[in-house]
């Protein structure tokens, strides 16, 4: 009996290791986004609030939008938005979306999301990223 108690105990310690161990506290989502021959760093770190997190600009006519819910578990994931910015048009349509599980899982030399390119198709543009989900300095 008491054996059986120990091993719910170590059971119960193990899966709270494993949701504590994935929280995103210390993590951070990092794209390397290039547009114009130029590599530009974009991070962002865990959010409960997505519709908040503000894009960056790239260019006259490119946004690009990182998302990261690390939870609640079912809500967990790691969204990529890339926008078209045109003056003739409301809003931002968007040109490129994906969404990852969290945590995700490495594709090789280019994160986990391998090498992506988005293509604005007014202007012939392209922003090209990938991304790595790593531990955050602390500041």
């Amino acid at each position: 009996m008491a054996l059986r108690a120990n091993g719910r105990a170590l059971i119960g310690a193990l899966l709270l290791g494993t949701a504590t161990t994935h929280a995103g506290a210390g993590e951070i989502v990092a794209c390397h986004v290039t547009y114009g021959g130029e590599t530009k760093t974009v991070e962002a770190r865990p959010t409960a609030s997505p519709y908040t997190v503000a894009p960056v600009d790239f260019g006259s006519y490119l946004q690009f939008r990182i998302v990261f819910r690390s939870e609640p578990a079912d809500l967990a994931s790691i969204k990529l938005y890339t926008y078209a910015r045109h003056d003739d048009v409301d809003g931002r349509p968007l040109i490129h979306q994906a969404t990852y599980a969290y945590p995700p899982v490495p594709a090789g030399s280019y994160g986990f999301t391998g090498l992506n390119h988005a293509y604005e198709p007014r202007y012939g543009l392209v922003l090209e990223y990938w991304c790595e989900l790593r531990e955050a300095i602390s500041k």
